[in-house]
C-alpha cells in the first residue's frame, strides 16, 4: 500500500501534467487555435440549420424519389460537421497564407473529414466488410496526417515497386487502384440503380426491353469505371491491347454458341417478336414464355415442364407465336359422321355444342364446314375462336368434342366406324367326305 500511494511518484506525475499544460494548453498559439476551433463550432451551429433546410429543399425538387430522399436525409444529418469542417478549412488555409500557426486547425479538419467520410461510407455502402475497410483506411490516413507521417508513408509505399517491361507497379499504385476501383464501381452501381428506376418508370417500354436496357447500362457503366480506375493510377490502357485481343479471339472461338445466343436474345428483345407471357410453339414444344435470358428463353408447358430453349433456335427456326399481335386464335376441330347420318342436322348439332362452351368468343362466328368424303365417314370440320390460348388448347377441344358426342347420341346421329366390302370373284366347290363307321 505504501508503494501504491508513493507521494513522490504522485507529485512527479502531477508535475508532468503541469508541464504538458504549460507547453501545449497554455501556449498562446495553441490557445488561439483552440479558440478558433470553438468559434468555428459556434458559427457552424448557427449556419447548420440553414444548410440543412437547403439540402432538404434540393432533395425535394425531383419529387418523391426514394434514392434522392435518402441521400438528402444523409447529407442533412451531416450539415453541422460539414459546415464546421469548411469553416476550419478556410481558417487553416488563411493561417497558412498569413504564416500563422495552424497545426491544430489542420488536425481538427483531418478528424472532421475522416468522421464525415466514415459516416457516408457506413450509410451508403451496404456491404459491412467494405464499409469496415473504408473506415480503417480513412482513420489510418487521418492518423498519419495528424502525426505528419502521411507523406513519408506515401514515399515508402511508392518505393516498393516492381518493373514489368515498361510498366512500373508499386504498392502505392495497387492501393490507389483498389481504392479508385472500389469507389468508381460503387458509384457506377449506384448510378445504374437510379437509371433502372428511371427506365422502369417509362410505361411505353416492354418488360423485356426494360431488362435489356438496364443490363446494358450496368455493363457500360462498370466498364467505364474499370477503365477510369486503371487510367487513374497511371497505367496505359494500350498495354492491354495486344493481350486483350488475344484473349478476345480465344474467348470468341470457345464461346461461339454462347455469343450467338446472346446476340439472338438482344435481337429478340429489340424487335419484340417474343415477350414474357406470350404463348409460342417451337417444334414440339408448346407453352407460355416465362422469361427471356441472355442465353435461353424459359417456356413452361401445360404439363408444368419448363423448357430452356436457346435464343439461337428462336431466331433460326419457325416459331408460332399465338399471342404476338392478338390473343384471339381459331381452332380447327375435325369430326367424322356416318354416311347414313343427316349431314345438315349433324352440322347444326355441332354448332349448338360449340355455343354451349364458355371459353369461346361469342362475337366470333362458329363455322362448320364439310371437308370431304372419307373411306368410312363424311369429314366435317368445326372452326371456333378463343382468346386465352395460355389456358390450353387440348382441354377446350376435348370439351367441345364431348359436347358433340352428347348431342349426336341424343339425336341419333351415327358416328362412323371402319367398313369393308368383301367380294368373292369365284366359288370353290365344297366336298364332303362320308364318315366311315367304326
Amino acid at each position: 500500500m505504501d508503494k501504491l500511494f508513493d507521494t513522490a511518484k504522485v507529485q512527479q506525475l502531477w508535475q508532468h501534467v503541469l508541464n504538458w499544460v504549460k507547453v501545449y494548453a497554455l501556449n498562446l498559439d495553441n490557445a488561439v487555435q483552440l479558440g478558433a476551433v470553438g468559434i468555428a463550432l459556434v458559427a457552424a451551429l448557427a449556419l447548420a440549420p440553414t444548410a440543412r433546410r437547403g439540402i432538404v429543399w434540393l432533395s425535394g425538387l425531383r419529387g418523391n424519389e426514394a434514392w434522392l430522399a435518402r441521400a438528402g436525409d444523409i447529407l442533412a444529418a451531416l450539415a453541422l460537421p460539414f459546415t464546421w469542417m469548411v469553416i476550419l478549412w478556410i481558417s487553416a488555409l488563411s493561417g497558412e497564407q498569413a504564416g500563422w500557426p495552424h497545426h491544430l486547425l489542420t488536425i481538427a479538419v483531418s478528424l472532421l473529414t475522416a468522421w464525415i467520410v466514415i459516416h457516408l461510407a457506413t450509410s451508403l455502402i451496404r456491404e459491412p466488410a467494405i464499409a469496415k475497410l473504408v473506415t480503417i483506411a480513412v482513420w489510418s490516413a487521418a492518423a498519419l496526417n495528424i502525426l505528419g507521417l502521411l507523406d513519408p508513408t506515401i514515399t515508402l509505399l511508392d518505393s516498393l515497386a516492381l518493373n514489368v517491361g515498361g510498366l512500373r507497379i508499386s504498392v502505392l499504385t495497387v492501393i490507389k487502384g483498389v481504392f479508385a476501383l472500389s469507389v468508381l464501381v460503387w458509384a457506377a452501381m449506384l448510378l445504374a440503380r437510379v437509371t433502372e428506376q428511371r427506365i422502369s418508370a417509362i410505361g411505353s417500354l416492354t418488360p423485356s426491353l426494360r431488362v435489356l436496357l438496364t443490363k446494358l447500362v450496368k455493363i457500360v457503366l462498370v466498364t467505364i469505371a474499370v477503365a477510369i480506375a486503371i487510367s487513374a493510377v497511371g497505367i496505359d490502357l494500350t498495354a492491354f491491347a495486344v493481350f486483350g485481343g488475344a484473349i478476345g479471339i480465344g474467348v470468341g472461338l470457345g464461346l461461339q454458341k454462347s455469343i450467338a445466343n446472346l446476340i439472338s436474345g438482344v435481337m429478340i428483345l429489340l424487335d419484340k417478336s417474343i415477350k414474357p407471357g406470350d404463348v409460342i410453339e417451337v417444334g414440339e414444344t408448346y407453352g407460355q414464355v416465362k422469361s427471356l435470358g441472355g442465353r435461353y428463353a424459359s417456356v413452361i408447358t401445360r404439363d408444368g415442364v419448363e423448357h430452356l430453349i436457346p435464343n439461337e433456335d428462336l431466331i433460326g427456326q419457325k416459331v408460332a407465336n399465338w399471342t404476338h399481335s392478338s390473343s384471339e386464335i381459331r381452332l380447327r376441330i375435325p369430326v367424322g359422321v356416318s354416311y347414313n347420318a343427316d349431314i345438315r342436322r349433324a352440322m347444326a348439332l355441332m354448332e349448338e355444342a360449340a355455343a354451349e362452351t364458355e371459353r369461346l368468343i361469342k362475337h366470333r362466328p362458329t363455322v362448320v364446314q364439310m371437308k370431304g368424303f372419307g373411306d368410312s365417314s363424311v369429314d366435317l370440320e368445326l372452326l371456333v375462336w378463343i382468346n386465352d390460348p395460355m389456358n390450353g388448347l387440348a382441354n377446350i377441344k376435348s370439351e367441345i368434342l364431348l359436347g358433340v358426342w352428347d348431342k349426336f347420341r341424343e339425336h341419333g346421329v351415327e358416328l362412323p366406324f371402319p367398313q369393308r366390302d368383301l367380294h368373292i370373284r369365284s366359288a370353290v366347290p365344297l366336298e364332303l367326305a362320308p364318315q366311315m363307321a367304326n
